[in-house]
């Protein structure tokens, strides 16, 4: 699914979040933005979201302008939302049964990504048995089993520790290369972006405004020896050159 953000700005009252922000994602990318706190991310991927209208520009999902909720779109958050009352499979085949759909028609596929996530045998489990991470695995698979063209996420690993991230940013990868959805992913972690994406979309601090944008060539799938790789380190060091020159301009 493509996405268009054209001279996208949102304000308010007196705060300026995002200012004439233009993006284009295209059908099947993975792009990350990165930028310092408060800089506008997750209010630019609201604004996709149509969760609340820009103050100016225009924002297309597949060619139609976004006027209220985009339908057919899955969203992953920090926190990963789980009904504590109900297990793993259930919980990950629930978007099934808010969609109106029959759960017993997409078991099948649950229980695929499960096995592509890690959790095969925590089927049965409730979220409270569930390590964080874990857990936000369970969320992703439930953000991708209706297969959504586009996918939010907005520092879904944020909340764990470094070791877990790394893991998770695999899992991720692997779940995404299965199914190829158009994902917008909002986070702190250079790495964790160079590592995912096709292209990392840099954010100056508020106003929020597109600095640079970074295509990301390195050869898929990724590896733990894709960190080591003096490509990846050289992507990185833009990245992380364009966050730190804003401080000193």
């Amino acid at each position: 699914m493509s996405v268009e953000i054209r001279n996208v700005s949102k304000s308010f009252r007196t705060t300026l979040a995002v200012e004439d922000a233009s993006l284009t994602l295209g059908d099947g990318s993975f792009v990350s933005i990165v930028g310092p706190s408060g800089c506008g991310k997750s209010t630019l991927l609201r604004l996709v979201a149509g969760l609340m209208p820009p103050t100016g520009g225009s924002i297309a999902v597949r060619g139609a302008p976004v006027k209220g909720p985009v339908r057919d779109i899955g969203m992953v958050f920090q926190s990963p939302v789980l009904l504590p009352w109900r297990r793993t499979l259930d919980n990950i085949l629930f978007v099934a049964e808010m969609g109106g759909r029959k759960p017993a028609l997409w078991r099948e596929r649950a229980l695929e990504l499960m096995q592509l996530a890690g959790l095969s045998g925590f089927e049965q489990s409730y979220p409270h048995e569930l390590s964080g991470g874990m857990q936000q695995r369970a969320s992703i698979c439930r953000a991708m089993l209706l297969k959504p063209p586009l996918i939010l996420m907005d520092e879904p690993f944020g909340a764990l520790d470094v070791i877990t991230r790394e893991r998770m940013g695999f899992a991720l990868q692997t779940l995404w290369n299965e199914s190829r959805n158009t994902v917008l992913f909002v986070t702190h972690s250079i790495t964790e972006a160079v590592l995912l994406s096709d292209t990392v979309v840099v954010m100056t601090p508020r106003p929020g405004r597109i600095r640079d944008v970074v295509p990301i060539d390195l050869p898929r799938p990724r590896h733990a020896d894709t960190l080591r790789d003096p490509r990846f380190l050289e992507l990185s060091e833009r990245v992380r050159d364009g966050i730190e020159a804003q401080w000193v301009e």
